[in-house]
């Protein structure tokens, strides 16, 4: 499949971490918490191959980590997740991704609705600046068309599922852009949570952060587990221990692609993995 650029309004979704269908009425793909399966992806930058023959199944209602070296493809991987990856100019990709037994490749598929269905929160917190935390938390539902009948509710459920609520309240009507980088970062993930997506992917939604800001996102990752399934980039191998249920380890070496040198319960991969390799990586001795 080889990527075309997205229209200017696709992209301003894709950074509101949502998507959209034209009517905004439900769609088999979302509202509860989705499996995601890939098989054979590649991906490839200006006819680079840059990740190889990926194979991953995130379980519906668990928190899947992916960790390895910086360059591994880790990154490149969670944006073929929800199509984000077709908005680079020169990316190519094989493979298959499905959401609940639907390809989200399919011609059928609108890349803004996968969007909806499949959020993304990104290493830096990214709320819209001159808009205020409410008109932050709803702008996804905006740019989907999205109904709802009390946005008051809608507001004050995402905010408190990011752990934010308490400490905006009284302050809605206040700039986002206003607030702590901790508290922007945990409004983004309300602004994704708004639209009730299947899945959620971060990409080092911590790094940033100060251990405070850090802990409280890693509550509300445990808090919203049985709702939405999580799919977390991390080089805290501390957090990728303390948040998830499942690890892969990507590693690109040698000159090879990035690739998944082996997945398994983290528990598991974290004491007594297959590969001497993933032993070495979560105990600090590479990457």
């Amino acid at each position: 499949m080889t990527t075309s650029d997205l229209s200017e309004e696709s992209r301003l979704v894709a950074t509101s971490s949502s998507g959209t269908n034209q009517s905004g009425s439900a769609n088999p793909m979302g509202m509860e918490a989705g499996e995601l399966v890939a098989e054979g992806v590649c991906a490839w930058f200006s006819g680079r191959l840059v990740l190889a023959d990926v194979d991953l199944h995130m379980e519906r209602q668990r928190v899947t980590a992916l960790i390895g070296p910086s360059g591994c493809g880790k990154s490149t991987f969670l944006r073929i997740l929800n199509r984000m990856h077709e908005t680079i100019n020169g990316a190519e990709l094989a493979g298959s991704v499905e959401l609940n037994g639907e390809d989200i490749y399919s011609p059928t598929q609108r890349a803004t609705t996968v969007r909806r269905h499949i959020g993304m929160v990104f290493q830096r917190p990214n709320p819209f600046p001159a808009m205020t935390i409410e008109q932050n938390v709803l702008s996804g539902l905006r740019f989907n068309r999205i109904k709802t009948s009390n946005k008051n509710d809608v507001v004050e459920e995402a905010l408190t599922k990011a752990g934010l609520w308490t400490e905006v309240r009284d302050r809605l009507s206040n700039l986002g852009g206003a607030l702590s980088g901790g508290q922007q970062q945990r409004l983004c993930i309300a602004r994704a949570l708004a639209v009730r997506p299947s899945v959620l992917l971060m990409d080092e939604p911590c790094s940033a952060l100060d251990p405070a800001s850090t802990l409280r996102i890693e509550q509300t990752i445990s808090e919203i587990r049985e709702e939405v399934t999580v799919v977390i980039v991390t080089h805290n191998m501390q957090q990728a221990n303390r948040v998830s249920d499942t690890c892969a380890f990507f590693l690109s070496e040698n000159g090879k692609p990035g690739h998944i040198v082996e997945v398994g319960p983290t528990t598991k991969m974290f004491s007594d993995p297959d590969d001497p390799r993933t032993l070495d990586y979560v105990n600090g001795r590479f990457g």
